[in-house]
């Protein structure tokens, strides 16, 4: 379980763990099955400096918001983002498909990359600084939106959805994550969103709501990137991450 867990940190995230450079498949998707947990983390430990902005500072949740959204970026660094960006370009360019997967590739951002990046980080900061529940709300609500964000990585890997190439992460993981460990980890942070509503006074199904809807908008995002570039790739991956966290967090500010 700990190599997983190091496994998965050390490819999705800025902690500083060794793994091997090139995991095989089997390691890989074991990396992915770690992700949620790994999200849950730093999801919480990106949102205490607005926790410690709305204790001593109240008037400054804004800041606390930008600061918090800019720690999870950090300390992912900026992958999942990158990979929204490049699925962005692809998709909005409505060229065909092998046109569009090159698109991806490329190493710039074009215009709809930079536009869906703006809209998905001011909808992330104004949904933390929304935030009702007291001092520990983003620390609470931000860990549940990143570990939701990731089970939708998770049920990518467990759909029948191809990887659109025979190299890259896509294809270390695509099809390799059972159903069975799917639906488990989907329990596991619906729970996680029940004793966060619990802890912070929350009408559960203005948690669990928004985690629902979020897992689905990550399926209806999964279905049109296939149907449009002929399967996944690790930025669809990254897309799917940040879609379903941002949506967690805007339904719950909705309260």
């Amino acid at each position: 379980m700990m190599r997983r867990v190091t496994l998965s940190a050390s490819m999705f995230t800025a902690i500083p763990v060794r793994a091997q450079p090139d995991p095989r498949p089997a390691d890989a998707a074991a990396a992915l099955l770690a992700l949620p947990a790994i999200g849950a983390v730093i999801g919480a430990a990106a949102a205490l400096p607005a926790a410690a902005i709305r204790a001593w500072t109240p008037h400054a949740d804004l800041l606390g918001a930008a600061l918090a959204t800019a720690a999870l970026a950090a300390l992912t660094r900026g992958l999942h983002l990158d990979g929204l960006a490049d699925t962005a370009d692809g998709l909005g360019s409505r060229a065909p498909a092998e046109r569009a997967r090159q698109i991806m590739k490329q190493s710039d951002i074009g215009p709809f990359g930079v536009v869906t990046l703006i809209l998905i980080l001011a909808a992330d900061i104004a949904s933390l600084t929304g935030l009702t529940g007291g001092t520990w709300a983003p620390v609470g609500v931000l860990a549940v939106s990143a570990a939701t964000g990731r089970v939708a990585a998770v049920h990518a890997a467990a759909s029948r959805a191809p990887a659109h190439s025979q190299s890259g992460f896509g294809a270390l993981v695509a099809g390799r994550v059972t159903v069975a460990a799917g639906a488990a980890w989907t329990v596991a942070a619906l729970g996680l969103g029940i004793g966060v509503a619990a802890a912070l006074s929350i009408p559960p199904p203005w948690i669990l709501g928004p985690q629902a809807a979020a897992l689905a908008a990550a399926w209806l995002l999964r279905r049109h990137a296939v149907r449009r570039l002929g399967g996944i790739n690790g930025d669809v991956f990254g897309a799917l991450i940040e879609t379903a966290t941002t949506v967690t967090l805007i339904g719950t500010a909705l309260r």
